[in-house]
């Protein structure tokens, strides 16, 4: 899991920097709409809960979290926004995800083809990437040690990783409305809570060259407005990311 644990925490950083950008907010925007879909009720909603809460976090106007959430239940009117997941391929062989939220694929597919094909990447057939990754639930808890371990186990988790001073802990896809309950019911300080893809196994990035190469490729996918969330299996050194 070295792989996520490791663009994922590149990406939370580039996130503090962004978040003021009015493009953060479209992207946090189109999650809220999407998982809106399912219903407009928060309480009844969990993935629309998740999503509003990573509004929240990134300071969005709450008049921006309720247009996504009338956008997204078909209040507005308009294109419905639907939710894509790209597969392809980086430098060095490396795998990625790409999920998106769009109201015109039209639009959205070539910009991420040309983000891929632009920086030594390239677009795969559906299925011929995601099969490397397991998709899961993700809590992150700002705290470490066997009572976070303990807890997290006895809650349902299947996993638990210590990460710069924090626990990162895996569940199932149904478990993890279960299990960030039971942890937030028991004092631990959440950070973060979503559903993601972990990679199966990670692929070792050691030449400079390479590391730059999927560092930019990655970066101008995530400038992408539609794009929601990116997933890798690379595990580069710190000292190679820049």
């Amino acid at each position: 899991m070295s792989g996520h644990s490791k663009w994922s925490s590149i990406k939370r950083e580039k996130g503090a920097k962004d978040a003021a950008r009015s493009a953060e907010f479209t992207k946090l925007g189109n999650a809220i709409a999407i998982a809106a879909r399912s219903g407009p009720d928060p309480d009844l909603n969990f993935n629309l809960r998740l999503a509003i809460d990573r509004g929240k976090a990134a300071n969005m106007p709450n008049a921006n979290i309720q247009r996504s959430v009338d956008r997204g239940s078909g209040k507005l009117g308009g294109e419905q926004i639907q939710e894509v997941l790209y597969e392809g391929y980086g430098p060095g062989g490396v795998a990625i995800l790409v999920e998106a939220a769009t109201d015109n694929i039209n639009r959205t597919f070539p910009d991420i083809r040309l983000a891929f094909s632009k920086h030594g990447g390239h677009l795969a057939e559906k299925g011929a990437v995601a099969f490397q990754f397991d998709h899961v639930g993700m809590i992150r808890v700002s705290s470490t040690g066997d009572e976070v371990l303990l807890k997290a186990l006895d809650a349902g988790a299947n996993d638990v990783i210590e990460e710069d001073g924090e626990s990162v802990i895996y569940t199932g896809l149904n478990e993890l409305a279960k299990v960030r309950d039971a942890l937030r019911s028991s004092d631990l300080d959440i950070t973060e809570a979503e559903l993601t893809y972990v990679p199966n196994n990670s692929v070792e990035i050691t030449d400079p060259s390479t590391a730059g190469k999927i560092m930019r490729l990655m970066e101008a996918l995530e400038d992408i407005d539609d794009v929601t969330n990116t997933h890798v299996n690379f595990d580069i050194a710190d000292d190679l990311v820049s």
